[in-house]
């Protein structure tokens, strides 16, 4: 089965849909600016959603430092890179905590996922970009590629299905669920009802 991941929740309604809807991860970003929480806020939602469903915190070249304090407070229970961290940033940030550590590639070409492979991360994120962009990339390249994988980058209610066929470890959605920049429960369902039904 391929597990869910519904990134860049924002709002007390997103954490009531995906407590309903039980997908395997959820996302709070720490980055960017549309879909950016504070610490408060994410801390608020943490505390709505079931203690069940892991909470993976979305950074680009964060303070470790922050990001390891977000993980002792239990706001979340793993770590997404998003930016140009390197392995020396993976290892410090295995000193400070021990959760999982997501990293993302953004995918253009075979040298990518050959990057992708040598990662120390306990899994690597393939997406177009630097992610929330709605965009897919060549998703034939992911087949080169010998570990689990999360598959990120314009995914939708339209491609889950083929998307969970190509059998990754987990399947990132973020704006495809989305209709004017915030969360929408019938796409969430939508999504979430697709993948399942394909296995």
């Amino acid at each position: 089965m391929v597990k869910i991941k519904l990134c860049g929740l924002t709002r007390r309604c997103d954490i009531d849909w995906v407590n309903e809807l039980l997908p395997d991860y959820v996302g709070f970003v720490f980055a960017g600016s549309s879909r950016r929480v504070t610490d408060e806020q994410a801390a608020q939602l943490r505390k709505l959603l079931r203690e069940d469903i892991p909470a993976v915190g979305v950074f680009v070249d964060e303070p470790i430092d922050h990001v390891a304090a977000l993980v002792r407070q239990g706001v979340i229970q793993l770590v997404q890179l998003h930016g140009a961290e390197d392995e020396a940033y993976i290892r410090e940030l295995r000193r400070a905590v021990s959760v999982p550590v997501i990293q993302a590639f953004s995918v253009r070409s075979p040298e990518d996922i050959q990057a992708a492979s040598r990662s120390s991360a306990d899994f690597v994120l393939l997406d177009q970009g630097a992610g929330g962009t709605g965009r897919a990339f060549d998703w034939s390249l992911a087949a080169a590629l010998d570990r689990p994988y999360f598959l990120a980058g314009g995914l939708h209610p339209g491609n889950a299905a083929a998307a969970a066929e190509l059998r990754p470890y987990a399947v990132d959605v973020s704006s495809g669920i989305e209709t004017d920049g915030v969360k929408d429960r019938q796409k969430m369902i939508a999504f979430v009802k697709r993948i399942r039904h394909t296995f």
